[in-house]
């Protein structure tokens, strides 16, 4: 930890963030260091990391690694002060051979990153209705996937089962399988494999009910977050409550953060990179940005590919004109990109405008 008593006007502060502790360096305006030290990720530990920033100076933004993470907090402390937070990028790994890592180093480059503008992303706010959506979802698709593996485990027992129990199963459909498997009356000998198994089956079938249970009272749950979050954003085609809630999920609380629809397009990887050479013009796929929301695109242009006369008129036009079936999906994942933009529930702020919507 290293400090001086030199007070200057306007200050740069980043902190680098852990799990148990938060380590924080100060800038003044030219970029020189004045401070670094450890506070613990606590609430008391928040206090002081603020009030000491504070010491030095007046405090003009504060560069925070992993706001989505264990910045969270911090993050949502600061900003209740009305202090400037930006969010900021691990420093890359070829700056990291060359400088070495540690503690405070990372939060000089946090400082450095937010005081150049090389870090200018104002980060999620978390603590309103989307991060309520989102808090739904994680364990939404945690019993997805667990009802999932469930199942397979089951259908591979009966692949390996006694030869009785499999051809008394094997042909029945997923639902009436989990309820045959659910009404299993084995025997207490465990020692004896065909008992052992219907005992397996059993509780499987039984978990995979339960897990549907959950899953069941979840989609209800999120119907009406969703429904009341962001009616505009449902009523567009192909944008169900799941597809709506991961788009939610993506822009935040706070879409304002999000200054225009291609930046909006860019956080979905939806903006066509572009690859040209001499005489050859093309653009190529991103696959940067946000891949859960970008599969969330991919899903609306696949249902108004089958149901939206619009959509199948533009297809039709740009194969005449030479596109393969990726590249028109990728310009329609564009499209439905700047849609969704303009449905978003929150008022973009006054300092950014919308472009209007150009239609395929």
């Amino acid at each position: 930890m290293t400090s001086m008593t030199t007070t200057t006007s306007c200050v740069t502060a980043g902190v680098d963030t852990h799990g148990h502790t938060h380590h924080a360096a100060v800038l003044d305006h030219l970029g020189r260091q004045l401070g670094d030290r450890e506070f613990p990720a606590s609430p008391s530990g928040y206090t002081a990391l603020l009030t000491w920033l504070r010491s030095f100076g007046d405090l003009d933004r504060v560069g925070v690694e992993g706001t989505g993470t264990y910045g969270t907090a911090l993050a949502r402390r600061l900003r209740t002060a009305e202090v400037v937070v930006v969010e900021v990028d691990r420093p890359d790994r070829r700056a990291r051979r060359a400088h070495g890592k540690s503690d405070p180093l990372d939060a000089y480059a946090a400082a450095r990153a937010a005081l150049s503008g090389a870090a200018s992303t104002t980060p999620k706010r978390r603590d309103g209705q989307v991060e309520a959506i989102r808090a739904l979802r994680v364990a939404r698709s945690s019993a997805v996937k667990a009802r999932t593996q469930a199942i397979n485990q089951i259908k591979a027992l009966l692949v390996t089962g006694p030869e009785q129990l499999r051809e008394q199963l094997r042909h029945l459909s997923t639902p009436s399988l989990i309820a045959a498997c659910a009404k299993l009356r084995p025997g207490p000998n465990l020692d004896n494999a065909e008992q052992a198994t219907k005992t397996a089956l059993r509780r499987l079938a039984r978990r995979h009910q339960q897990l549907s249970t959950e899953i069941h009272e979840a989609d209800h749950d999120l119907d009406q977050l969703i429904g009341q979050a962001a009616p505009t954003l449902l009523a567009l085609p192909g944008v169900g409550p799941e597809v709506a809630g991961q788009l939610l999920t993506t822009a935040g609380d706070n879409p304002d953060r999000i200054t225009s629809e291609a930046a909006f397009a860019h956080l979905c990887g939806a903006a066509p990179i572009p690859a040209s050479s001499g005489r050859t013009h093309r653009h190529r796929l991103n696959r940067g940005g946000d891949r859960n929301a970008n599969r969330a695109l991919y899903v609306v242009v696949l249902g108004r590919l089958r149901h939206d006369p619009r959509t199948r008129a533009y297809v039709e036009r740009r194969t005449q004109e030479g596109l393969t079936k990726p590249e028109i999906i990728r310009c329609l994942k564009r499209y439905v990109a700047r849609e969704i933009y303009q449905s978003l529930p929150t008022l973009i702020s006054a300092g950014s405008s919308r472009q209007p919507l150009a239609r395929p």
